[in-house]
């Protein structure tokens, strides 16, 4: 059985989005603590193998988006499952440090090659430039990943310990994500009623270079990369670090508790604003929009305090959620379709290094200086800002490219 709507298809990879962040990205939130209990390790040494893990998806980014450009989503994604269920079996049988690092480097090439990089390559293979509307409906989707995710996993964790729970996890890979990427079609076997032969990608090779009017330069590849840098960094210092920060900006425990679950509400609706009011706006423009969020609501936050604690994680959470998107819409606006997964996996390399090293960094920072640490991300928002500000786009592409297929 393939599926061969757009509808069937985001909704398709949205839940298997939903499921690689929840069973890897979001699974040390809740099992890091007995995960180093059993072993007998501190839970910095559980994270310090996570950040390995990311450093490894840093490594195979590029050569899964390559392998998406010659073959499709497809293959790519369903051979992913299996690495994600692997390493899943394997962290649930690690004994010491060895093992829990090697489960944890096996899990790394899954989300080098299987999270939101590669969901959004495969798209492009399907549709190329009219990809925008699918590639935020399966953001919008994954976006509940950790609604999902932690609660799951502290059940599991509570009712079948934390072993349990990653072969839960492992399973589930198997029996539900495994056969939904398998369903998905190939680029030649697309059929939407509204599709023309006209809209329909081009296929892609190794070699492609960017269509149209966009010379290929390394310039914009570098101010991209560093949008992507400072976004994950930030989300993920925010991540690990955002209670702290709000007492340390005065308030309490239960009011920064609060404030945070504030982060995931704000994204999902940022995402749905990108879906329907901002999807005819180009994707250059939405993004300079939301790298404002996280600085302006740190400014707020800074000279307010505790009264304004809602107010920040609200707009960091909706900069985020479009930003998330942007990663995706962004090279496919500049460069085109040629080529695409190759390159969404070498502008995310100093992103992964730069999300594995934010916990540590930040939380330096916040150790230092308290809530004074916002103003070193509020300083790198605004050098996305400009570095958005910076890119170019010949005349008449800024409306063209922000046009989008039939839903």
């Amino acid at each position: 059985m393939r599926l061969n709507n757009r509808r069937g298809i985001i909704l398709a990879l949205g839940t298997t989005q939903t499921l690689a962040w929840a069973s890897s990205y979001y699974l040390p939130a809740m099992l890091a603590a007995p995960m180093a209990r059993d072993l007998g390790v501190t839970t910095p040494t559980v994270f310090a193998a996570f950040s390995v893990a990311l450093l490894v998806s840093a490594l195979v980014g590029p050569s899964a988006g390559h392998a998406i450009d010659r073959w499709g989503g497809r293959p790519v994604l369903m051979v992913t499952n299996l690495i994600f269920a692997g390493g899943l079996t394997g962290l649930a049988a690690a004994q010491g440090p060895l093992t829990l690092f090697s489960a944890w480097a096996l899990l790394g090439i899954g989300m080098g090659s299987g999270l939101y990089e590669a969901a959004f390559a495969a798209l492009v293979r399907l549709y190329g430039k009219n990809s925008r509307s699918a590639i935020s409906g399966i953001t919008l989707l994954a976006g509940f990943a950790s609604t999902v995710g932690w609660p799951l996993s502290t059940y599991m964790e509570l009712h079948w310990g934390w072993r349990g729970a990653c072969l839960t996890w492992a399973v589930l890979h198997v029996i539900l994500a495994l056969p939904l990427n398998a369903m998905l079609p190939t680029p030649a076997q697309v059929d939407t009623p509204k599709t023309t032969s006209a809209a329909r990608p081009a296929p892609i090779t190794a070699n492609a270079s960017a269509p149209d009017d966009v010379p290929e330069t390394i310039w914009p590849s570098i101010l991209l990369a560093v949008v992507f840098a400072v976004t994950w960094f930030s989300s993920t210092a925010m991540a690990a670090h955002l209670p702290a920060v709000l007492m340390g900006a005065g308030a309490t425990l239960a009011a920064a508790v609060a404030a945070g679950a504030l982060v995931g509400p704000a994204q999902v609706a940022a995402r749905i604003a990108e879906f329907t009011l901002l999807r005819r706006t180009h994707p250059l423009l939405s993004a300079k929009l939301a790298s404002l969020g996280h600085p302006v609501g740190a400014v707020v936050l800074l000279a307010l305090g505790a009264p304004a604690a809602s107010a920040f994680v609200l707009l960091h959470g909706a900069g985020n959620g479009i930003l998330t998107i942007a990663k995706g819409t962004l090279p496919l606006a500049i460069f085109g379709t040629g080529g695409y997964g190759l390159r969404q996996g070498v502008l995310m390399v100093p992103a992964r290094l730069a999300q594995a090293s934010a916990p540590w960094l930040f939380g330096i920072c916040v150790n230092r200086w308290g809530a004074g640490a916002l103003w070193v991300t509020a300083i790198l928002g605004l050098a996305s800002f400009t570095a958005l500000q910076l890119l170019r786009l010949p005349a008449g592409r800024l409306s063209g490219s922000a046009k989008v297929a039939p839903r």
